[in-house]
């Protein structure tokens, strides 16, 4: 039988070449790490060091690249065009770095090559909402107009939480609202939603109505809530008819139920039924401040499932205004005023009691008031009549207590209210 013996020099063969890959992947593993630790130092410098220790890697050429394109020291974008032209060299399928480049020709004036590099980013990922997004703005501000409704629509329906930006943006070239959202926003009720509060802010109401009709038109599912925001809004601004046909259509939607109300009430929520407070027809709460608690409570009721409880604790001169609602009215129409209180050891001269105010168009301001609620009392009525004068067609009702004068100044006890209304009256059937 035949033996081979082994080759001496194997023994130190092997062990030499695991030492010379070792080393080399020591090697590569430093330069890596180096060019990496050059890149964090976010410098000139850095950069530049970076590609030097590895000039076969992409991202250092498109790093020093957008380092001298925003650089706030001296920016050169001929420099910066030139990296990223090295980068595309080692990676030409690198949609951000197309990017840049066309913003960097878009920079120095040349727009044809400015829209070549966009174009080659929607070739290297078509699907992209950023690329599609920057595509469209450069277009824009190209006054492509048709092209960038188009890119930026594309945009807008990857990422619907561009729509209040595109909208803006598409606005500033284009003031026909209906265009842009024919055009540029998809049918998304978070991204209609978002540019009607934008509008909102910045006090651009009739192209927030036009939005919003445009939104109801599809029917869409939302809550009460979602609608709060625009129609406080346009009760701010005194849109009454305006916004109460947006709460109206927002019920709608919703499936809100309205409460019931007494005779034809104009307020929408006089019994405290719904939960829903704090903007729009529903009532709004003041903030909580100290000696005075307001809540709900559903032992103690006129009617329905609860009524509105107020206490104070006897250690504070309360100032209080609100639980406040709003409503329409329709000038020259006689309304009747009406709530259910019940009082229990309320102190003070000072008690609660009612307090409605209207504007007119002329600026002329009005308010009429009920006598306080002091002491204690069983459920009872309070009653008054009021006609809308000259054009007045909102008004707002509020609970109020003003601070009392006297020494013992620190009001104590509780109110109950509950069923208020405020009821149009036919001449006929108004009480003498």
């Amino acid at each position: 039988m035949l033996v081979r013996l082994p080759n001496p020099a194997s023994r130190f063969l092997l062990p030499s070449l695991a030492f010379i890959l070792c080393a080399g992947l020591s090697y590569f593993s430093i330069r890596v790490a180096w060019a990496a630790h050059k890149i964090g130092l976010g410098t000139a410098a850095g950069f530049q060091a970076a590609v030097r220790w590895e000039p076969s890697n992409a991202e250092n050429w498109y790093l020093l690249g957008r380092y001298w394109q925003y650089t706030l020291d001296e920016p050169d974008a001929e420099r910066a065009i030139r990296y990223y032209r090295s980068a595309l060299a080692l990676n030409p399928h690198d949609a951000g770095v197309w990017m840049d480049l066309g913003t960097a020709y878009e920079s120095e004036g040349n727009w044809q090559a400015a829209g070549d590099a966009f174009r080659e980013a929607k070739r290297a990922y078509p699907l992209s909402a950023e690329v599609s997004w920057r595509y469209g703005n450069f277009l824009l501000r190209q006054d492509q107009v048709a092209e960038a409704f188009s890119e930026i629509r594309r945009a807008v329906y990857a990422d619907p939480k561009r729509s209040a930006e595109a909208f803006s943006r598409c606005w500033r070239v284009d003031p026909d609202v209906r265009a842009i959202l024919d055009n540029v926003l998809p049918a998304n009720l978070d991204g209609y939603l978002d540019v009607i509060h934008q509008l909102a802010e910045n006090d651009e109401y009739a192209a927030a109505l036009v939005v919003w009709d445009r939104l109801a038109a599809f029917h869409p599912h939302l809550t009460l809530g979602q609608a709060i925001p625009f129609t406080e809004y346009l009760v701010q601004k005194r849109r009454i008819e305006d916004a109460q046909r947006v709460w109206n259509d927002a019920l709608r939607f919703s499936g809100t139920e309205s409460p019931a109300r007494p005779d034809g009430s104009v307020l929408w929520d006089g019994g405290f039924e719904t939960g829903w407070n704090n903007g729009g027809f529903a009532w709004r709460f003041p903030r909580p401040s100290g000696g005075v608690r307001i809540g709900f409570d559903s032992k103690e009721k006129h009617s329905g499932l609860q009524s509105l409880h107020i206490s104070f604790d006897g250690r504070h001169n309360v100032a209080l205004e609100g639980p406040c609602v709003n409503a329409e009215v329709q000038a020259g129409i006689p309304y009747r005023f009406s709530a259910w209180v019940r009082a229990e050891n309320l102190t003070t001269n000072q008690g609660l009691r009612f307090h409605l105010d209207w504007a007119e168009s002329s600026g002329r301001h009005g308010s009429v008031e009920t006598p306080d609620v002091q002491g204690s009392r069983p459920w009872s009525e309070i009653a008054a009549e009021w006609t809308a004068p000259g054009d007045a067609r909102q008004v707002r009702l509020c609970l109020v207590r003003r601070p009392s004068e006297k020494l013992d100044s620190q009001i104590q006890g509780t109110v109950w209210v509950d069923d208020v209304a405020l009821v149009p009256v036919s001449r006929e059937n108004r009480k003498p």
